[in-house]
């Protein structure tokens, strides 16, 4: 963009108050400055776009229905790399099939002991073996809720560690399921990731009472250690819900809807 469009870019809001319109900030204006300048008109919409490319980059593309086919996945591989996502989430049964497609252009990330996370952690450890000697990039554990409801955070943390090391160096994500647990819980959790030396902690499965709520997210980052990452997934609907859980600290975002709406509105734009 040229520089001597900065300033008319400063002037818009003087301009929308010359107007009586109400703004308070600057894409409020978009529809007038549409109105009167074309050029202004383009910055603007390309300002946003800018904003939801920055969020994407941040998704992992998710597609974990049970009845996914593999027509399903491919098309969440081609959006996942044509929006430039963080990754494609899918189940373990179609890594293998998925890295191969993909050739490297696009991180594939699977779940393990999904949805409850009451597999043993020998199976627990397997899945995580078979799903990197796959071609998967990144894996999102389950932890055993039981477990941690009867107190047993010894056999939790241990678990972390030994999928994590199963990981051999790859990404891995511990979902702790936040709607079924109580605050303290929660707390105890983010100990437990960070001791347990995993890189990320993530809200929810998607597939239980609820998905991530915006005080988890919160809660996250001032409990768990600086090198941790955060995931909030599930019921992640709109572009402004997502950024207000990466304002709150989280780094990654499990979600398909996102893209869903990228596409729609590229649709409705042609």
């Amino acid at each position: 963009m040229e520089r001597r469009t900065f300033p008319q870019l400063f002037l818009f809001p003087a301009v929308c108050r010359q107007k009586r319109i109400r703004a308070e900030n600057l894409t409020d204006c978009k529809i007038f400055v549409i109105l009167i300048s074309g050029k202004i008109s383009l910055f603007v919409k390309e300002r946003e776009k800018m904003d939801k490319k920055d969020i994407l980059r941040a998704v992992d593309h998710t597609l974990l229905a049970q009845t996914a086919t593999w027509e399903e996945i491919k098309e969440i591989l081609e959006d996942a790399m044509n929006y430039n996502t963080a990754s494609a989430c899918i189940p373990a049964a179609y890594v293998k099939q998925a890295a191969e497609y993909v050739q490297g252009k696009l991180p594939i990330c699977t779940v393990i002991g999904f949805p409850n996370g009451y597999s043993t952690t020998a199976v627990k450890v397997f899945e995580t073996e078979d799903a990197i000697s796959n071609g998967a990039d990144e894996i999102d554990m389950v932890i055993n809720i039981g477990y941690l409801k009867d107190r047993k955070y010894k056999e939790v943390e241990d678990e972390i560690r030994q999928v994590h090391k199963a990981c051999g160096g790859k990404t891995l994500k511990v979902i702790i399921e936040t709607c079924l647990l109580t605050e303290e819980e929660k707390v105890r959790m983010c100990e437990i990731v960070t001791n347990a030396g995993a890189e990320y902690i993530k809200t929810s499965t998607g597939f239980s009472t609820a998905g991530a709520v915006f005080s988890d997210v919160k809660l996250m980052r001032e409990h768990v250690g600086k090198e941790v990452k955060i995931k909030a997934a599930g019921g992640i609907a709109s572009f402004d819900d997502a950024k207000q859980f990466m304002e709150l600290g989280a780094d990654r975002l499990g979600t398909s809807r996102l893209v869903k709406l990228m596409k729609n509105n590229n649709s409705a734009v042609e």
